[in-house]
């Protein structure tokens, strides 16, 4: 099942979904129109719309009857809560991907009742400048269409691994998932996070801004390297090298 043809609904317009949006649209892979979105923030929604050309929707519950495939982009806090809204309106079967960071398929399973179709997905935002990194659960019974029109859809605005969901834990902090997963997720985020610095012109803090929120897992992450003093051992490894750099240009004592 390719997605080419399928309206795609995204519950939840924060920096993710807005990631997300924009690589479909600038990728060419789902037109503007056939791109459906919802939110409980009206004037947000609003801005989406005038600025791709996209579809809103009245509420969750009508993106998820109109579309075929619904991305789920919202806070783990409140997946929960919209699972229930929304479970009503699940009688088309849409194919449905989850972002939110830590929820399992187990834990939505447990509210939807088993559903069907359901694909567990870490992407990172520099999809927004199609440099993203994204990871697929493999999850079993699982149809294989519905994997490889994920991996369609995120392949458009970056690169993607296919992985067991007992790794996926581990590929949100950027560790342990295997060598040679670990070397793409890593050398792809620093490269998405790097072009999209250029292309915003975003000041770096700004970015940490866009995918911390609080009780997060990225915001625990920095926490750790500030308790480890990592922006200190950065600026004196500058200034050492900067030192030896005079040192040297002055030749033999």
């Amino acid at each position: 099942m390719s997605v080419k043809g399928k309206k795609v609904g995204f519950v939840g317009a924060g920096n993710m979904g807005e990631a997300l949006i924009r690589g479909l649209v600038q990728s060419n892979l789902v037109p503007a129109d056939t791109i459906l979105v919802a939110d409980v923030r009206t004037d947000r929604v609003q801005q989406l719309t005038d600025q791709y050309g996209l579809r809103a929707l009245a509420g969750n519950a009508a993106l998820v009857r109109g579309a075929d495939v619904v991305i789920l982009a919202v806070k783990p806090q409140i997946m929960a809560a919209v699972l229930r809204e929304t479970l009503p309106a699940l009688t088309n079967r849409p194919l449905l991907i989850s972002l939110a960071a830590g929820v399992s398929t187990a834990t939505i399973q447990s509210i939807l009742g088993k559903y069907p179709r359901l694909i567990r997905v870490m992407p990172n935002t520099p999809a927004l400048v199609l440099e993203g990194a994204t990871a697929i659960a493999r999850t079993p019974g699982l149809d294989q269409d519905d994997l490889e029109t994920a991996q369609e859809i995120f392949a458009a605005v970056g690169r993607v691994v296919v992985l067991d969901e007992e790794q996926m834990d581990a590929v949100t902090g950027l560790s342990g998932s295997g060598p040679a997963t670990a070397m793409t997720l890593a050398t792809q985020t620093v490269l998405g996070a790097a072009k999209l610095l250029a292309e915003t012109g975003l000041h770096p803090g700004a970015l940490k801004d866009m995918v911390s929120s609080p009780g997060g897992t990225t915001i625990s992450g920095i926490a750790a390297l500030e308790e480890g003093g990592v922006r200190t051992t950065f600026i004196r490894a500058v200034e050492r090298a900067t030192l030896r750099s005079r040192e040297l240009g002055r030749g033999p004592a």
